[in-house]
């Protein structure tokens, strides 16, 4: 029961956290050292993100296949699949060469996650003040230029605690795209983002996946699930209407409180 409790917990958090930019992997992975969880292959923390991006799916999913049908006689859809694709390419060359550097490495430094969580939540509270006035309104009308450039921004979120939502967002703020567009356009880049990254975790860890304990992970996958439909559903009214101050204070107070237990020995 106790696993259970902690794997509705993770899942819990998983779907609050991956399309805010607050940083979901930096959360979780600061909640498994807490806990003392950890799973052979990362089997749980990969497939209750699946989770979440299923539920991103289900949402966008009329979108993208009218997006796709309208592709195939408009100029205008063809270039609006076309930025979403060229701003994922810089996060699958990152990832490939930089993978096992960043697993085995920057995802075991909790002080670092930390450390990023506030910066990051600096970072949201001055760009929310000072990003320029918007000149793009359409999430799926950005400039080609514009889209890469975003998503070599994205790849900054390879440094756990940095936040894949938040960098995106930030960039594309930076770039003059409005507040509500640039959050679609971080959760439509997510898409090919994350379901590659799980794909890739998932065949570079074939051989120390373990589903032993499956239904925890099934009890995680499905919390993550539901929760990540009510968010997305959510967070776009909410930051059309107050932006990203109140995310900017959530990292700050979470890794300000995870530092200091870091130093009291926990």
């Amino acid at each position: 029961m106790e696993n259970t409790i902690v794997a509705a917990a993770l899942g819990l958090l998983e779907g609050l956290t991956e399309f805010l930019p607050v940083s979901s992997t930096g959360h979780l992975l600061l909640a498994g050292h807490f806990l003392g969880f950890e799973s052979t292959g990362k089997t749980f923390e990969v497939v209750i993100q699946l989770g979440a991006i299923l539920a991103l799916t289900s949402v966008y999913a009329a979108l993208v296949l009218r997006l796709l049908l309208r592709a195939r006689h408009e100029d205008a859809a063809r270039r609006s699949i076309v930025s979403v694709l060229l701003a994922f390419l810089p996060a699958v060359v990152v990832g490939v060469l930089a993978h096992d550097f960043i697993k085995t490495v920057l995802f075991e430094s909790p002080s670092l996650i930390a450390v990023m969580l506030i910066l990051g939540g600096f970072v949201l509270l001055v760009i929310d003040r000072i990003a320029p006035d918007p000149v793009h309104h359409d999430a799926l009308a950005l400039p080609l230029g514009k889209s890469l450039a975003i998503g070599v921004v994205q790849c900054l979120a390879m440094i756990p605690g940095v936040s894949r939502s938040g960098a995106t967002i930030v960039g594309a703020l930076l770039m003059g795209v409005e507040k509500r567009a640039a959050a679609e356009f971080s959760f439509l880049l997510s898409l090919p983002t994350m379901g590659a990254a799980v794909a890739y975790d998932l065949f570079k860890n074939r051989d120390v996946l373990d589903f032993g304990a499956f239904w925890d992970i099934a009890v995680g996958f499905a919390v993550a699930f539901v929760t990540a439909v009510l968010v997305v559903r959510w967070v776009l009214n909410f930051i059309s209407r107050n932006g990203y101050a109140l995310f900017g204070w959530w990292r700050i107070t979470v890794g300000s409180v995870a530092l200091v237990a870091l130093w009291l020995g926990f």
